[in-house]
């Protein structure tokens, strides 16, 4: 099993714009250590995330990192992402490559073109009371990883309300695409002895980990920082300028994938995970 010796996590946004309040970035290295928050929150961009990577690449860096956004769609519950489509992608790499496609002119990593792609609108449910005719009604389609987690995830065809997913999962896929062979991706990449290494997590995984309860998983102020990272053996938390959710989100989880890291079981999940779906679907980090 690999070890690292640098974590960090990158609190994901899929919101309209270049600098993103939702994006926040921190980083741990081994032993006790807190985590640190790496450049601005509120200041990042995707791009600048991308590059961020890009340059963990050149550099070798022997660094896991989580990054909370789904990496694919639901496929194995009917057999393909997009039922009825001609174009739709065999695997999730084919996938990330034809949402960067019909995007490509949208800047700042964006992937509302996607959506509003005449096929792909009928899988999504948006804004307006417009739900696609291949939703499926409910919460819609679920990945088989999200089936087996108590975090309460969401179908990333949703793209509606505050828990929803969607946006970031596809701005991710534009992201993926572009790391796609300059960074592996587990599971879709197999885990190489050096370098860093890229993981799709949930926060609220990591933030349940630390004690806090699924329904009150953010910590908003410097007492819920201080007990959370406390259950994860970090002693003496950072100090923040403000205590916003997606620098606390970062934190924590930066700290919990440095123990996750070495759990065997979480690089070898148990069934349905198999050759097949982590090639189409993928899966997250921290769900055995």
């Amino acid at each position: 099993m690999r070890h690292f010796t640098r974590f960090a996590c990158i609190d994901w946004s899929g919101a309209a714009g270049e600098p993103q309040k939702g994006i926040a970035v921190a980083e741990c290295g081994p032993g006790g250590t807190a985590p640190h928050l790496v450049g601005t929150p509120g200041h990042w961009s995707r791009q600048a995330v991308l590059d961020w990577l890009l340059r963990l690449a050149d550099d070798r860096a022997d660094i896991l990192v989580g990054v909370d956004f789904s990496s694919s769609f639901p496929f194995v519950d009917r057999g393909a992402f997009f039922p009825g489509w001609d174009r739709s992608p065999p695997d999730a790499r084919s996938l990330w490559a034809l949402v960067d496609e019909i995007a490509r002119d949208e800047p700042h990593l964006g992937a509302n073109s996607f959506v509003d792609h005449a096929e792909a609108a009928l899988h999504f449910r948006r804004h307006g009371g417009r739900e696609g005719s291949l939703f499926g009604g409910g919460v819609g389609r679920m990945r088989a990883v999200e089936a087996r987690t108590d975090a309460s995830p969401a179908s990333s065809f949703n793209l509606v309300g505050a828990k929803q997913v969607g946006k970031s999962s596809l701005t991710a896929m534009r992201l993926l695409h572009r790391l796609s062979g300059r960074v592996p991706i587990w599971p879709f990449d197999s885990v190489p002895a050096h370098g860093p290494v890229l993981v799709e997590i949930y926060t609220s995984i990591a933030a349940m980990a630390a004690g806090r309860p699924r329904a009150r998983s953010k910590a908003r102020d410097a007492a819920s920082l201080v007990d959370a990272l406390a259950k994860l053996d970090v002693p003496t938390p950072p100090l923040l300028d403000r205590w916003d959710d997606h620098s606390t989100d970062a934190i924590i989880t930066a700290a919990w994938l440095r123990r996750a890291a070495h759990r065997p079981e979480l690089w070898n999940p148990g069934p349905p995970f198999s050759s097949t779906l982590a090639a189409t679907e993928g899966w997250t980090f921290g769900v055995p």
